[in-house]
């Protein structure tokens, strides 16, 4: 007999948990993302862009851990409609890296496992509203 395992929340898991999950995977978004600062500049990149700058394979590597991100926040017990838009981020700029250079200057721009993340965090009310 074949079930779908969709968890509710993790297992056994307390806020605590979900905080220290959700830090983690905060700090691996950051790494992939925007993990050292271009000099002079405000901007920043990650090792999706260094990654990225290999023709076709260095997009297909670098889904992996973006996707890890989506499938912990299933585990997490994140909803369809939040899995949805993180996995749509991913697509877009996946998509994007298929063109040579300035798919990688959109991925530096994008950030899609920050943005990803950051839904994550809102889904579990642990961001603090920006004041302008």
């Amino acid at each position: 007999m074949i079930t779908s395992y969709a968890p509710t929340a993790m297992h056994g898991a307390n806020t605590h948990d979900i905080r220290q999950e959700v830090a983690r995977l905060r700090r691996l978004a950051t790494l992939l993302d925007a993990a050292f600062r271009i000099p002079g500049t405000k901007a920043r990149w990650g090792l999706d862009t260094l990654i990225g700058l290999l023709p076709v394979g260095g997009t297909a590597i670098m889904l992996v851990p973006s996707l890890y991100i989506v499938w912990k926040s299933w585990h997490l017990g994140v909803g369809r409609p939040v899995l949805v838009r993180m996995t749509g981020n991913i697509m877009v700029e996946a998509a994007a890296d298929l063109v040579p250079v300035l798919g990688d200057v959109f991925d530096t721009a994008f950030k899609a496992n920050l943005r990803n993340v950051a839904l994550l965090e809102q889904h579990f009310g642990l961001t603090v509203p920006r004041t302008p």
